[in-house]
């Protein structure tokens, strides 16, 4: 399967439903990721109707990019609201299992940045929550669900590209920018730790390339290697997976970006099958161009081709007609608690490389 041939073949989505359809309310701003959340949302035909967050500043500048959403006194009248069918949070990660239970309890579906929760306790409240209420639980996994690339390569094994799966390679760097960090991201209970933080995308990006319900992880490790002014940052995480079907992972996440990198992160998936690989330079391709590239050989040859602009984001459309529909096509409840079990797994499992 030549993969230019296929996207060729597909167009970015269009909105899903008429304006007015689907109202939200952006609550918890404390991480950046509201607002590609909230933005993925909108392009998929959403409005965002009221926002809420105890510090007035970053509720003005989020004012700034979605002027539709009225300011809520608190995140109660928000939830009281009508109108409000989806709640989206990047409120600081230890704080989410909290805002989903009221947002649930209140009768709305909720949409939530990784990590999602910091315990395997929250994750038990939220399990059952999500059971007794009957609305969904999103997370927003953007390694995967915000790159054309990601989805090229969800394509490209639907459609028997790479055959069957066997390995999984993840390279999850990102940059630190320490100085505008705030407070919280330096306290491993607010945080969660690496493989909990940004681990997770690895490992919901494993299980849905490889077609796993299940994994077991083979080992896990965590480093705090060069920020020992931030004793309970860690810097570097790696763990090994193995999936119920028999596939394998392996992923690296770190803060070391370097400075002269043009974007946040060298994000890397190399896919193995038994008839062929492909490799993902999600966010540039070095000493080149950014852009979201796919690299595939199969038996036919090889080809290297860009997904930007080619597939977009469905998975934004989809769960607004998950929510209106009560339907289930974007992401599976089943799949959303596995990836998190494994990620908070491989967080309480991990052996520390350094400081010993």
């Amino acid at each position: 399967m030549h993969g230019q041939e296929l996207l060729d073949g597909t167009n970015p989505p269009k909105p899903v439903c008429k304006p007015g359809d689907f109202r939200v309310a952006a609550v918890g701003l404390d991480h950046n990721h509201i607002y590609g959340m909230c933005q993925g949302l909108v392009e998929a035909g959403a409005s965002v109707e009221m926002v809420f967050d105890p510090d007035p500043d970053k509720v003005a500048a989020f004012r700034q990019k979605f002027p539709s959403a009225k300011v809520a006194k608190s995140l109660s009248q928000a939830l009281e609201s009508p109108e409000v069918q989806l709640v989206a949070c990047a409120s600081v990660p230890s704080d989410r299992a909290q805002v989903a239970a009221q947002v649930l309890s209140a009768g709305k579906d909720f949409f939530v940045d990784k990590p999602p929760l910091t315990t395997l306790a929250q994750l038990g409240s939220i399990h059952s929550a999500v059971g007794s209420s009957k609305r969904k639980f999103f997370v927003y996994f953007s390694e995967r669900l915000h790159s054309e690339s990601a989805g090229a390569a969800g394509l490209l094994i639907e459609h028997g590209a790479i055959g069957r799966v066997i390995q999984v390679l993840g390279l999850g760097p990102h940059r630190l920018n320490a100085s505008v960090r705030p407070d919280w991201f330096f306290h491993r209970d607010r945080y969660g730790g690496i493989l909990c933080d940004i681990g997770s995308h690895q490992i919901e990006q494993f299980l849905y390339f490889a077609r796993c319900q299940d994994a077991r992880i083979l080992n896990a490790a965590v480093a705090n290697y060069h920020h020992p002014e931030t004793p309970e940052l860690e810097d570097f995480g790696e763990a090994s997976l193995v999936g119920d079907n028999g596939s394998s992972n392996y992923f690296r996440v770190d803060w070391f970006t370097p400075d002269g990198l043009s974007t946040w992160g060298d994000s890397r998936t190399i896919i193995l099958g038994t008839d062929g690989y492909i490799e993902l330079r999600k966010n540039v391709d070095i000493a080149r161009d950014r852009g979201s590239h796919v690299y595939l050989v199969n038996a036919e040859g090889e080809f290297h081709f860009s997904a930007a602009d080619k597939i977009g984001f469905p998975f934004f459309g989809q769960l607004i007609r998950d929510c209106l529909d009560r339907s289930d096509s974007a992401m599976t409840q089943e799949h959303i608690f596995k990836s998190t079990e494994l990620s908070l797994k491989a967080q309480a499992q991990a052996i520390r490389l350094w400081p010993r």
